[in-house]
């Protein structure tokens, strides 16, 4: 592919929004709201907390919007950190977010089924085949996320363009429901019921109303994560290969909007302090809130309505996911920083194949695990995700200094400052996200789960040192950008 666009046929632009946009907002917003609220200290530091991610996220996603059409090729981050790093920092960029992506993917099935659970009780009767981090395991369960793990893997393995045509089925019905949500509850809306301002309800290490707006920023990175999915099948794009840069710009924007204005919304329809009680309303609480403040056949309507939205959510996520994995895995076996069996990818489709079996592997592995384990792995992705996201910001620094001239379909206004922001604020964040007793804090069984990938990463990396070597530098880094020529 030339990294100048060609008006081929292939995954439009505005594909690639509903593709990044999808994979980002997810289920978060209708099971996870009540939590944000209860974690931040209310409504109002959490809808701010998500402004301040706007602040944070916006300069990251333009150093993709500039990367990604400069360096058109699987990959993203690991392939960008590949042409300004070298190999090694490319395999900690892609191994990190590899780990954030293939979280997500298990997090996914775990919550389908946990969704289908409480619309159809049934699937909970009896007593569960065991029990694990607290969690009953059942049977119903396993069966259902198996059903759905070989529905998403049979999508993505007719191609790009089949999972983005029911990507954008699913991400329009998704934003319905989240835009009926905040109707419904702006016509009940009490600025009483934001009072108190700020409180301190949960477990958070804050004291104020800012430091409750900061504490969005432990989960946010998982939460927003996603748009890095477009970078992954950019080698599908039709078009205007810029434009597919943008679409990264505009799904974090409004996915950080999306989030505030939910946040604020279903806040104002009910007491907050009500709202995150799980003795007053269980989850998933924006559909249970309804039920609440509707009375009748209202209520009802509208509680199946947004839980429908939830799933879709969840399958806009697990679909962007499932597609992006396989490709970041191919994109590191071209130039050997994984075993050569993942760079295989069939010739008609170009799906990366043995990297898509191993994700349904993945994928099959969720509903066995159950929602005991959602936390810590939340977490953990976080970590994975924000550590890609500092080098990728980095490589923009890199590359504006080692290639000047390289040709750049799309400049970021602010260049190296811009960077150099995107940079810092991914730094800061990502030591505080170890660092004990700040707002950020990610939990001793996160850091543990992120520690230990990075290790195994390293002693895999290490491992394949002799089959990388029977390559020779130049051959490595041709095999990883070939698909620009």
């Amino acid at each position: 592919m030339s990294n100048k666009g060609e008006n081929k046929a292939g995954i439009s632009a505005f594909d690639f929004f509903c593709i990044g946009f999808g994979a980002i907002v997810g289920v978060g917003w209708a099971v996870s709201i009540n939590g944000w609220m209860r974690n931040c200290g209310g409504p109002l530091p959490a809808s701010v907390g998500y402004i301040l991610a706007l602040v944070m996220m916006i300069p990251v996603a333009l150093c993709y919007c500039e990367l990604c059409p400069m360096l058109p090729v699987a990959g993203g981050g690991a392939a960008y950190a590949y042409r300004a790093f070298g190999e090694k920092v490319a395999f900690i960029s892609g191994w990190a977010a590899f780990g954030g992506f293939v979280t997500i993917i298990p997090w996914e099935a775990i919550y389908v089924v946990d969704i289908l659970s409480i619309m159809f009780p049934a699937l909970k009767a009896g007593e569960p085949l065991y029990v694990l981090a607290d969690t009953g395991i059942y049977l119903g369960h396993i069966v259902l996320g198996t059903i759905f793990s070989i529905f998403m893997f049979a999508i993505n393995w007719k191609g790009m363009s089949a999972s983005a045509g029911v990507q954008r089925v699913l991400c329009i019905l998704l934003i319905g429901a989240g835009l009926l949500a905040m109707v419904a509850s702006l016509i009940h809306f009490d600025a009483g019921n934001f009072e108190p301002f700020y409180q301190n309800v949960g477990k958070g290490s804050h004291t104020s109303f800012f430091g409750g707006s900061l504490a969005i920023l432990a989960s946010a990175p998982f939460f927003l994560a996603g748009f890095e999915t477009i970078p992954q099948g950019v080698e599908d794009a039709g078009g205007d290969i810029k434009s597919v840069g943008k679409t990264v710009v505009l799904s974090v924007g409004l996915a950080c909007i999306f989030y505030a204005a939910l946040l604020f919304t279903l806040g104002s329809a009910m007491p907050w302090l009500d709202f995150t009680n799980k003795d007053i309303i269980a989850n998933p609480a924006a559909s249970n809130l309804f039920k609440m403040i509707y009375s009748g056949s209202t209520g009802v309507i509208l509680y199946y309505i947004i839980l429908s939205g939830a799933l879709c959510g969840l399958l806009t996520t697990w679909n962007g996911f499932m597609g992006a994995s396989p490709r970041l895995m191919m994109s590191m076996a071209r130039s050997n920083m994984l075993p050569k069996f993942f760079a295989k990818e069939d010739p008609k489709t170009g799906t990366p194949t043995n990297g898509l079996i191993c994700c349904l592997i993945l994928s099959l592995a969720g509903p066995f695990l159950g929602m005991g384990l959602i936390d810590p792995l939340t977490s953990f992705s976080a970590a994975g995700f924000v550590a890609s996201w500092l080098i990728t910001s980095a490589c923009v620094v890199r590359l504006r200094m080692k290639e000047p001239n390289l040709e750049r379909p799309y400049k970021i206004p602010g260049g190296i400052a811009t960077a150099g922001f995107a940079v810092l604020m991914m730094a800061i964040i990502f030591v505080l996200l170890f660092v004990p007793g700040n707002p950020v804090f990610m939990g001793g069984m996160a850091i543990k789960l992120f520690i230990a990938w990075m290790v195994l990463g390293a002693i895999l990396f290490m491992a394949s040192a002799g089959q990388r070597n029977a390559l020779t530098p130049e051959q490595r880094y041709d095999n990883m950008f070939a698909k620009m020529k």
